[in-house]
């Protein structure tokens, strides 16, 4: 899996790209609290090329929304397919998180 970043204004956007399961879901938490930290919570989750999370992916996004719930906000993910989206349905995970169709509505909703 890679991470590609990007800053858009006071907002940071990470966007894995490749499945988000096992050592890679370790590698993405630790880079995701690692950027919510450094921007006082101001980011985002693009999830638009993750074709499919397991458990570890799935515990690395609640880890790092536990992680945001000392902002008062949950973690922002946006262009969630139809099989990750499923996937925090079923776990019952989706209320955790706000979820936008794209990268500008998720970073929009900061102002």
């Amino acid at each position: 899996m890679t991470l590609r970043e990007q800053k858009c204004g006071a907002v940071h956007v990470l966007r894995p790209e490749g499945p988000l399961k096992g050592e890679d879901a370790q590698s993405f938490r630790d880079r995701l609290i690692q950027l919510i930290n450094s921007s006082l919570g101001r980011c985002v989750v693009d999830a638009s090329a993750v074709p499919f999370v397991d458990s570890q992916g799935l515990e690395a996004l609640v880890e790092a929304g536990d992680e945001l719930s000392g902002t008062g906000q949950p973690l922002k993910l946006c262009g969630l397919n139809e099989t990750v989206r499923q996937a925090l349905e079923l776990t019952e995970l989706a209320p955790r998180f706000e979820l936008f169709a794209d990268v500008n509505t998720a970073v929009r909703s900061f102002l």
